[in-house]
C-alpha cells in the first residue's frame, strides 16, 4: 500500500503517504474482538484517514443470531461481536476513517454464503458444520456499517478463484494474485502471477525460509523468497502471495491517494468524509464486465465445482468487480465531480 518508492523493495500504490501500523492480530495471526475494536477506535481517535481490514473477527466466520448449531451462550457471543464491531465501524466513519475490508478467500457469493465448516477455529477442535442463514448471519467486518469489499482478480482481469464475491457486498475489485491465472499459456502458475509482498524476517525464520543468519534457504529459493540489501546495509525480505489480503491494500493505497489529493484541514485534523472517498474511487474505477458465459468454472485450474461462481449485474456493477477495478491514475484526475 505505501511502500516507499525509493529504488528498494516494493513501491506502494501511496508512497509518500504515512503508514501506521495498528496490531489486533495475537502471535497466532487471529484477531479477537477485543483488540480489533480497540484498533480500530484508536485509528479514529488518532486522526488516520483510511484503515486496511483483511480478516474476520475471530473465532466465527460468521457471527449468526439463533445459529441451531450453536449453544445459547455462543450465540450471545456472537451477537455481542456484531454488536460491538458494528459500534466500532460507526465511530470510525463519524470521526473520518475511511474503511477498507477484503472479502475474504472463501470463493462464496456473500449474498448466498456457503456452509460454514471452520467455525468456531478456537478452541481447536470446536469447528462444525454450520448453515448459513443470508439474513441473520455477517461476516465482520466484511459485512459491517460504511465498509468499502474488495474483490480479486489476476493478471488477466478474471476473478481469482479463491476471491469471494457478490453484488451485496462487492465495492470494487483489485489485483490480488491468481496462481492459476493464464491456463494454457506459458503464465500459467507462475510466481509473476502473484503479489510480491513484504515478508517479516522472524516469519520467514521460523518458515524456514530464511536462516538465522539471514540467509534465503533452498526451501526459501523453491518458493520464490527473495532478499535485498540496501547500500548502508539495511535488509528486506519478500515473499510472493495472494489473496484478497493483497487486493484490500491496493484499494485502500487508491483511497489514501484520494485523501491527500481532494482532502481539507478540519476539527479532527486533515482528511475527506468516507461517502466522499467511496464516490470517488467506485466512480472512477475501470468498469469491468461480467464475463461471458457469465457461470465461471475452475475445473480446469484443478478445483472443484464449489469454485464455480456466476457474476450478476452491469458492466457498470456486477458481483465480481462491484463498480469496477480500482484505477489510481483515474482517482486522482477526474474524481473531482463525485466530490459531493
Amino acid at each position: 500500500m505505501a511502500a516507499a518508492a525509493d529504488g528498494f523493495g516494493i513501491s506502494g500504490v501511496a508512497p509518500n503517504v504515512t503508514l501506521v501500523s495498528i496490531r489486533a492480530a495475537d502471535d497466532s495471526g487471529s484477531v479477537y474482538l477485543g483488540p480489533m475494536v480497540d484498533a480500530l477506535t484508536y485509528a479514529a481517535d488518532s486522526g488516520i484517514g483510511v484503515v486496511n481490514m483483511s480478516f474476520y473477527v475471530d473465532p466465527w466466520l460468521y457471527n449468526c443470531d439463533h445459529n441451531p448449531a450453536d449453544t445459547p451462550q455462543e450465540q450471545r457471543e456472537q451477537r455481542t461481536i456484531v454488536e460491538a464491531v458494528t459500534r466500532a465501524l460507526n465511530y470510525a466513519y463519524r470521526k473520518g476513517v475511511t474503511s477498507v475490508v477484503g472479502l475474504g478467500n472463501d470463493h462464496t457469493d456473500l449474498g448466498a454464503p456457503q456452509p460454514d465448516f471452520s467455525s468456531p477455529d478456537h478452541p481447536v477442535g470446536a469447528a462444525r458444520l454450520r448453515t448459513i442463514d443470508n439474513a441473520t448471519c455477517l461476516s465482520l467486518p466484511a459485512e459491517g456499517p460504511h465498509t468499502i469489499g474488495v474483490s480479486a482478480f489476476g493478471p488477466s482481469g478474471k476473478k481469482a478463484d479463491y476471491s469471494d464475491y457478490g453484488t451485496e457486498r462487492t465495492s470494487v475489485s483489485a489485483p490480488g494474485g491468481f496462481l492459476e491465472d493464464g491456463y494454457g499459456t506459458d503464465r500459467y502458475r507462475t510466481r509473476g502471477n502473484q503479489i510480491l509482498s513484504a515478508y517479516p524476517r522472524d516469519v520467514a525464520v521460523e518458515d524456514g525460509n530464511v536462516d538465522a543468519d539471514g540467509n534465503v534457504t533452498p526451501d526459501g529459493a523453491e518458493a520464490g523468497v527473495r532478499k535485498a540489501t540496501t547500500a548502508d546495509g539495511h535488509i528486506g525480505y519478500y515473499q510472493y502471495l495472494q489473496g484478497t489480503s493483497m487486493a484490500t491494500p491496493h484499494a485502500t493505497g487508491v483511497a489514501a491517494l484520494i485523501i491527500s489529493h481532494y482532502g481539507r484541514p478540519g476539527p479532527g485534523g486533515f482528511g475527506l468524509n468516507p461517502d466522499a472517498v467511496r464516490r470517488i474511487l467506485e466512480g472512477t474505477a475501470a468498469k469491468a464486465p461480467c464475463p461471458e458465459p457469465r457461470t465461471v468454472d475452475y475445473l480446469k485450474e484443478g478445483d472443484d465445482a464449489s469454485y464455480t461462481a456466476i457474476c450478476e449485474g452491469t458492466p457498470d456493477f456486477n458481483g465480481f468487480y462491484g463498480h469496477g477495478m480500482v484505477d489510481a491514475y483515474a482517482a486522482v484526475t477526474r474524481g473531482g465531480p463525485y466530490l459531493g
